[in-house]
């Protein structure tokens, strides 16, 4: 065994590497660390210019978001987590057999997949007062089922383009070995096209539930009480009597949590995932 000794120019440079990591992250996160720590300031901390950076820190804007305020964090919170998980979901079911009927029986491939493209390029607002008449006239507005439909319509561009992406990677020799062995089109898809595709569809998750989460427009637009996401109702301590910038960055620190902790579940898996495929391939 080799065992080769760094030089300090080397170990200079690597320190050089990760310091320009480090504030590279930093500066991207900034904005997101600032908001954190405003969460953690009293009144008249957050009012003090120039800004302090030393501060007494305490749980009162949480107290207040959580339990003492007029509005209902946890269920903005919880309405947020059906919302986007319902969405997610409802799309990978849809787009993922779309998908590979698009690549391997040219089911739409030549128009539908571009018109769906195209579709979602448009600005959202465009579909804001259609989507609304219809909703009013189903009974969809201020419901969570609503508001995941839209998730949902939201998401299936992407995951689309994605999943077909990844099949064409897939060799078609694989579905005529399968078909030997007496499987049919579905039994193909599931026990042989799903289990190679287990990392597009961890990445898909996370990015459908991403986008879900933060969807902002139709929430404020088709939700008024019952089911209000939490990006509409951070908003609520933005009053006309001022801004509660406390208790805003508070609900806002709480309300990126989830998708958080969903990115740290997924990571490894989708690592794993990746792992497993460049293995077997």
């Amino acid at each position: 065994m080799i065992v080769t000794r760094r030089t300090p120019l080397s170990r200079l440079l690597h320190a050089l590497r990760w310091a320009a990591f480090i504030l590279i992250a930093f500066i991207l996160n900034l904005p997101i660390l600032a908001t954190i720590i405003t969460s953690f300031k009293t009144a008249g901390d957050i009012n003090t210019s120039p800004p302090v950076w030393l501060f007494a820190p305490t749980l009162g804007n949480y107290e207040e978001v959580l339990f003492t305020g007029n509005t209902d964090l946890v269920s903005y919170i919880i309405n947020s987590i059906l919302i986007a998980a319902g969405g997610t979901l409802l799309a990978m079911v849809l787009t993922f057999p779309a998908a590979y009927a698009m690549v391997r029986y040219e089911v739409g491939k030549t128009w539908l997949l571009p018109l769906i493209t195209n579709v979602r390029a448009l600005p959202l607002i465009i579909y804001a007062i259609p989507i609304y008449l219809m909703f009013q006239f189903v009974g969809l507005l201020d419901t969570i089922p609503g508001l995941a439909l839209i998730a949902c319509i939201i998401n299936i561009p992407v995951a689309l383009v994605l999943f077909v992406g990844f099949i064409q990677e897939i060799p078609e020799e694989m579905d005529s070995a399968a078909k030997i062995d007496g499987a049919g089109k579905w039994g193909i898809l599931w026990h042989v096209i799903l289990p190679l595709a287990r990392p597009i569809i961890f990445a898909v998750l996370v990015l459908s539930f991403v986008y879900s989460w933060n969807e902002f427009l139709f929430g404020l637009i088709l939700t008024t009480k019952n089911a209000v996401p939490v990006t509409v109702g951070a908003t609520f301590f933005v009053t006309s009597y001022g801004v509660k910038w406390g208790a805003t960055a508070a609900a806002m620190t709480l309300g990126i949590v989830p998708p958080m902790i969903l990115g740290l579940f997924a990571y490894p898996y989708i690592g794993k995932s990746m792992l497993a495929g460049a293995l077997k391939g």
